[in-house]
């Protein structure tokens, strides 16, 4: 039964992970459900988990907190790292808290604070008593710009985008910038993951480019929380040329957030990226998440559409309104025992729209898969995304009208 907790304006958000060397998550995920029931929206980043991977996302995600789980016993050198990996990268304000079981003990505590950890929390704490204690503390409003640069000022940004919405709102973004893709497909299909390797094929090809990744997530439409898990599919968002922001749906029933609109507008307006990549949340037959259908403006520049096999038989690919119009279309999970029928019927289904669409077949979770390095050089080609000879400039992208 969910928690009745009364909604804020602005919901707290929380980076959770679990260090480097701790190869377990049995205890935070039951901490990230317990926060999501009382309407905290939880970026989950996995565990064996680097201090500069956590202060990176932190900061990315503009989150009011972080909450670390460590149960491996270098809880004291590794809690100090995150909290300089933060200041060393504009995020002082940004507070640490954790919990280790029998772990860490109230000695250990005493000395972590002494170096910036807010608080511990041990064995036998009620989750009534952390959930209370959270929503207290760690509540804010959203914080101005002042010194921030970089991505933490872009981050921010965005963060002042969500909390000025009031009802959801599709405005057309600014067109021209970075190259735009919107990737939608129903939950299960494996977006996250091949979006992880597009962005390999990107840093790759680019060495000198940069890449942004706008995942969206729903809220619990009870509580009002959300677990924003995409992170935990990202093992490329680690490299300081990824620009990686989750947006958790907040009631928007678009398959986005309201604020999505707003935050690919700052990203193409930063100047800073060459290839935009927005992923909807799990999509249904009718729906229409980037306004490809005139119902709304359009949001992208092209629309990638991600199956899998088993979407239950032609009838339900005549329903699937986005085959009629994307501008690409991806088989994954090619390995699936059924990927060989889907892969006739979905080229059939495309071939009656007269459009030329072409399916990819790609296999997302096998490593240098040719399928996925189709899909790549079509988006590079949709986008004249050029490759940068040695690495001595980044990638430049023109726009065709």
């Amino acid at each position: 039964m969910a928690a009745s907790t009364p909604r804020t304006a602005a919901p707290i958000r929380i980076l959770t992970a679990v260090p480097v060397c701790d190869g377990h998550d049995s205890a935070i995920t039951t901490i990230n459900l317990e926060l999501a029931r009382h309407g905290i929206e939880v970026i989950y980043l996995g565990y064996h988990q680097s201090a500069s991977a956590i202060a990176r996302a932190a900061v990315q995600e503009d989150v009011n907190v972080v909450g670390l789980s460590s149960y491996n016993g270098g809880h004291i050198v590794f809690f100090r790292e995150v909290v300089a990996q933060l200041r060393a990268r504009g995020g002082g304000d940004i507070p640490v808290f954790g919990g280790g079981g029998g772990t860490i003990t109230p000695a250990d505590a005493r000395v972590m604070r002494r170096q910036g950890t807010d608080r511990i929390y041990f064995a036998g704490t009620p989750l009534a008593t952390m959930m209370a204690e959270i929503r207290r503390d760690y509540a804010r409003l959203p914080r101005a710009g002042g010194p921030a640069r970089g991505d933490h000022a872009l981050a921010r940004a965005i963060t002042r985008a969500e909390h000025r919405l009031r009802r959801p709102a599709r405005a057309a973004p600014a067109r021209g910038g970075a190259f735009v893709v919107g990737v939608a497909g129903p939950g299960g299909a494996g977006k996250s993951t091949l979006i992880d390797e597009l962005t390999s094929r990107f840093l790759r090809r680019c060495p000198g480019g940069r890449i942004a990744l706008l995942a969206n997530d729903p809220s619990h439409p009870g509580s009002g929380g959300a677990i924003l898990g995409d992170r935990v599919s990202a093992i490329y968002a680690q490299d300081d040329r990824v620009f990686f922001r989750s947006l958790a749906t907040r009631g928007s029933l678009t398959g986005l957030s309201a604020a999505a609109p707003a935050a690919i507008d700052l990203l193409r307006r930063s100047g800073r990226f060459d290839l935009i990549l927005v992923e909807s949340v799990g999509v249904g037959q009718e729906s229409d998440p980037f306004g490809l259908f005139g119902r709304g403006p359009r949001l992208v520049d092209a629309t990638l559409l991600v199956l899998a096999p088993h979407y239950g038989g032609r009838i339900q690919l005549q329903k699937i309104a986005l085959l009629n119009g994307a501008d690409l279309v991806a088989l994954n999970k090619c390995d699936h025992a059924q990927a060989h029928t889907a892969r006739s019927e979905i080229q059939a289904r495309l071939d009656q729209n007269g459009r030329g669409q072409a399916l990819h077949a790609t296999t997302a979770a096998r490593p240098f898969d040719p399928g996925v390095d189709a899909l790549f050089a079509a988006i590079a080609r949709r986008a004249d995304l050029r490759a940068a000879p040695g690495g001595e400039k980044p990638c430049q992208l023109e726009i065709r009208a």
